[in-house]
């Protein structure tokens, strides 16, 4: 008989019980042993019918646990929507030939209803079994036995949609499981968790995550004002304003934060948050953070890569440009005093003819070093040329030139230790304060040039600061010729000599 539509709804139904070839459940056993008592019959059953078979769900006198569907009683008895009697089994065509009958339970009386379950995917409901009682004696039913089985058939369907609920549940609590498992390795893989703040009791929810970024153990209580003061105070406050403006107007934030974890690691943090409402009422915030520390040290390095000049490890030309336009005009908005140096390596290319370039470059990388020992906060050193650097000093180091120019100059006269020996060295600085009422870097630049040129002229190995009476000179763009003592000094300097031997030496 091929396959209905009925039948399919059955097939699925059935399956969604979970009872067919399961272990006898206690409340359909007893459903099965009232079917047996109120009919007055020694066998009771339960019965379930999927394509091919019949499956006793539960049972009284009886161990049967299967039929082939096309031999059970009950596989006619779910066709009709009365109660099904057969007063003798061995005179019906039907049933006379089959085990039932003919084997050892020698069935002789049946009488059973057929009971209903909803198909999950259609939600209709279909027969799927029933609920009957057998006897080994040829005898009729009376209309008391029909009411019983009615009652029996309530029970047992009510059972069958509490089944069907139950499984649901346990279902749906197995997805979240395994959706809560892979939500757990989603957080670990991406260091990150969620949050939720309750406006109501003003309480703080984290996910397992959460509690990893902190460096917390799992379920640790806590409160808003404790999970905020592991920012640094200038994030804190970031995020403070932001929870509250999300919190006015409604507009989800997403912010990049600096943080300490419980243990005193430094990170950074990433973190999104939005508003939850319930019936158009604002009920708490939600979010995610995540630890964003490696993404933001290796955009950080490729930031100071693209910046720095790889030789020396001082800025480069291009970083030199932004600092000196990003300086002068917070200078002029706010007066923040401001000076700019410029120093020459003295006699870089006879460094290079007279002990290779490699020579050459170890002297570039000391006076890089020693640029950037200048002060860590207030001065911006950068290399601008081949042997050219520059050297941006603010605030009241800025006001300290007239100290800390001869200062450098001196350190920059140390003798340099290299490959090929010891090479001596020297710098010229020529430096200039910003002028307030310059309406372009362009002055400033040639004020600190012309002092430059002025003590390259004067002396190499000096400094000069900036006057107006030297306001008109030019740049030097060749060093001045070598006087004979220092040519004839140099020849000395070749690998294998001694001349600054003694001498202590620095980088």
């Amino acid at each position: 008989m091929p396959e209905t539509t009925d039948d399919a709804c059955r097939v699925r139904a059935v399956a969604a019980l979970d009872l067919a070839g399961s272990p006898p459940q206690t409340e359909f056993e007893a459903l099965a042993a009232l079917a047996a008592q109120l009919l007055d019959c020694p066998i009771g059953m339960i019965t379930l019918l999927d394509r091919d078979r019949q499956w006793v769900a539960a049972s009284c006198g009886t161990d049967i646990s299967q039929t082939p569907r096309s031999e059970a009683f009950c596989n006619y008895t779910i066709r009709s929507n009365h109660v099904m009697e057969i007063k003798d089994a061995t005179i019906d065509p039907r049933f006379a030939n089959v085990p039932l009958v003919t084997g050892p339970m020698a069935a002789r009386a049946y009488a059973g209803l057929a009971v209903s379950a909803r198909d999950p995917q259609t939600g209709r409901v279909v027969p799927v079994g029933a609920v009957c009682a057998l006897d080994t004696h040829v005898r009729d039913f009376a209309a008391a036995h029909r009411d019983a089985l009615t009652h029996l058939c309530k029970l047992t369907e009510a059972l069958f949609a509490v089944r069907a609920l139950k499984r649901q549940a346990e279902i749906q609590a197995d997805h979240l499981r395994r959706s809560d498992q892979i939500f757990r390795q989603a957080e670990r893989m991406a260091e990150m968790g969620s949050w939720r703040l309750d406006f109501e009791t003003d309480t703080l929810v984290w996910s397992d995550g959460v509690y990893g970024i902190y460096d917390l153990p799992l379920g640790a209580p806590m409160a808003r004002q404790v999970a905020l003061s592991h920012f640094p105070a200038p994030s804190r406050a970031v995020a403070v304003a932001a929870m509250t403006d999300t919190m006015r107007t409604g507009v989800p934030f997403d912010l990049e934060l600096d943080f300490v974890s419980n243990s005193g690691v430094r990170r950074r943090v990433q973190s999104v948050g939005e508003l939850e409402t319930s019936n158009g009422r604002p009920v708490a915030l939600v979010g995610v953070l995540q630890d964003v520390t490696a993404r933001h040290d290796l955009e950080e390095s490729l930031r100071r890569s693209a910046a720095i000049d790889d030789l020396t490890g001082v800025a480069n030309r291009a970083a030199f440009n932004e600092a000196l336009a990003h300086w002068t005009d917070v200078a002029r908005d706010d007066g923040t005093p401001l000076q700019l140096a410029l120093i020459d390596l003295d006699r870089f290319k006879l460094i290079n003819d007279c002990h290779g370039h490699l020579a050459g470059d170890a002297v570039l990388r000391a006076f890089g070093r020693r640029l950037q020992r200048v002060h860590a906060v207030d001065a911006f050193p950068a290399r601008i040329g081949g042997d050219e650097f520059a050297l941006i000093l603010r605030g009241a180091t800025a006001l300290q030139a007239p100290e800390l120019i001869p200062r450098l100059l001196a350190a920059l006269k140390v003798p340099v230790r290299t490959d090929a020996g010891i090479i001596p060295v020297s710098g010229t600085i020529g430096y200039a304060p910003f002028d307030l009422a310059e309406d372009s870097l362009h002055g400033f630049i040639h004020r600190a040039d012309s002092a430059l040129y002025q003590a390259k002229r004067t002396k190499r190995g000096s400094a000069r600061a900036w006057t107006p009476r030297l306001e008109g000179h030019g740049s030097l763009k060749t060093d001045p010729p070598l006087s004979a003592m220092e040519l004839s000094a140099w020849p000395g300097q070749m690998p294998g000599a001694s001349v600054f031997q003694d001498r202590p030496s620095a980088a």
